[in-house]
């Protein structure tokens, strides 16, 4: 007589940090919370925070790309920054001397 008996195998799938990171930043994750100081019914205080976990390719992917364009955080936004800052100072320049330009003058 033959023993046939099924046996069953159980595979465990133990998730790593790493694949856990892997999936949180590829899919993303909102937290989102608000935080409300009242005394007797009367508000003082609303604080509404909004965390979004995602890789950068996700955020841009998504619109979201505002790291890019502030100075503190991107040196090319610095540098925008300082350009933009110098063509107005150029500006402002050239508009002054113009204006001196026009001024008639004065008698010696």
């Amino acid at each position: 007589m033959e023993n046939n008996s099924n046996t069953m195998t159980h595979s465990t799938h133990s998730a790593t940090l790493a694949d856990v990171l892997e999936r949180i930043l590829d899919k993303g994750v909102v937290i989102a919370g608000d935080i409300k100081i009242k005394l007797v019914d009367i508000e003082l205080l609303t604080i509404q925070i909004r965390l979004l976990i995602c890789s950068v390719d996700k955020a841009k992917e998504m619109g979201i790309d505002w790291w890019m364009t502030n100075s503190y955080l991107s040196s090319g936004a610095k540098e925008q920054d300082e350009n933009r800052e110098l063509d107005m100072l150029r500006a402002r320049i050239a508009h002054l001397e113009q204006d001196l330009a026009r001024q008639p003058a004065a008698p010696s």
